[in-house]
């Protein structure tokens, strides 16, 4: 199996880049689609807007619905063809970045990924998660490329609510746990070919930075300050995590998270990144983890308020046979759960589901 490598052709991180980082947008093309959800419009997307203007170029809007799903797609591809743009400027969170690299790809446009968080790894892959409708996870859709431009803000990221950028960390923190599955059981990465010791040495590196800089990072982002801290956590939570999780590989941790996505309730209240955390010690358990390494994962997560029981996951009164649907979504075939070292059945992801709580609510209780 070949060794593949793969990564967005620009990535510009910095304070005031909405402002002062129309070059690289206009280097793809002046008539742009700006998809957006309404909070992220009255935030920062009218600035923008008036922002493309001012340089010459000619921005459309279209509002987000919220699902990155294929109606969605769909309806938001209807206007890009009615504009004639020359590029996709998605901006916002994970699911209007999916929905924007879906169009883009559809129509062969450019796109410019436009993170107004840090809370996800989804703006540097050439994929999207693409879910029903009415949230439920129905597969990947994968492209040709990755995205052309990544332009991160630290201003506007510092100016987000902190829980965010710490659901951003627990996403990032699974790079390193589900690369070195698919290392041991010699798996596909999520681009067909073979880790490249550069994809695993920066998923290393994603968790090297967030355990020297997670806490300082939390409170600068409370502060609404951007700092050094702040800057390598946005790097680790959306460049290093977006390219190790594609390069590197997924596992466990993403295919719970994913069966997570079957139940009905208040989970779905619970962020992307909230759901991996806890896959993550999941698959921990799973792959029995050394205890040393558990403790340290599980002790940043109770300190960055991320879900380590049941009950945060709003799941205390599931009965058994709630977790065996986790389990049994999770094992789906096309899943990422068998880049496991081991065969996984969904009993053992329902049993593993229950040890991460009986292990917490013994070791490690609030």
């Amino acid at each position: 199996m070949e060794k593949i490598f793969a990564s967005p052709s620009r990535y510009v991180q910095g304070k005031g880049m909405l402002k002062n980082g129309m070059k690289y947008i206009k280097a793809l093309g002046s008539n742009v689609l700006i998809i957006t959800d309404e909070d992220v419009w009255e935030i920062v997307g009218e600035e923008l807007f008036e922002t493309m203007k001012n340089e010459d170029m000619k921005p459309v809007k279209e509002i987000f619905g919220g699902e990155a799903s294929e109606d969605e797609i769909e309806r938001i591809g209807k206007k890009a063809k009615e504009e004639d743009v020359e590029v996709i400027v998605a901006l916002g969170g994970g699911k209007a970045i999916d929905t924007g690299k879906a169009v883009a790809d559809d129509f062969k446009l450019p796109i410019a990924v436009l993170p107004t968080v840090a809370s996800t790894d989804a703006p540097t892959s050439s994929l999207s998660v693409i879910y029903s409708d009415e949230g439920k996870f129905e597969g990947y859709r994968f492209y040709d490329k990755n995205p052309d431009l990544i332009l991160i803000d630290t201003e506007v990221v510092a100016n987000a609510p902190a829980e965010l950028l710490a659901a951003g960390i627990a996403d990032a923190l699974a790079t390193l746990v589900e690369a070195r599955a698919v290392s041991q059981s010699h798996s596909e990465n999520m681009v067909s070919g073979a880790q490249t010791a550069a994809a695993m040495a920066i998923a290393e590196k994603c968790e090297e930075i967030i355990f020297e800089n997670a806490f300082k990072a939390m409170e600068a982002n409370r502060a609404q300050v951007v700092t050094e801290a702040f800057e390598q956590i946005v790097e680790a939570n959306t460049l290093l995590s977006g390219l190790g999780f594609e390069s590197a590989g997924l596992a466990a941790a993403h295919a719970i998270h994913n069966g997570f996505t079957v139940l009905d309730g208040k989970i779905h209240e619970l962020s992307h990144g909230e759901k991996v955390a806890y896959g993550t010690l999941t698959q921990m358990i799973l792959e029995n983890a050394p205890q040393e390494e558990l403790d340290k994962y599980i002790d940043l997560y109770q300190t960055l308020d991320l879900p380590t029981t049941l009950e945060d996951m709003y799941l205390d009164d599931a009965s058994y046979e709630d977790l065996i649907k986790i389990g049994e979504q999770a094992t789906i075939e096309e899943e990422t759960i068998h880049n496991m070292p081991m065969h996984v059945t969904p009993e053992d992801v329902a049993a593993a589901l229950k040890a991460v709580d009986a292990y917490v609510t013994m070791y490690h209780p609030k």
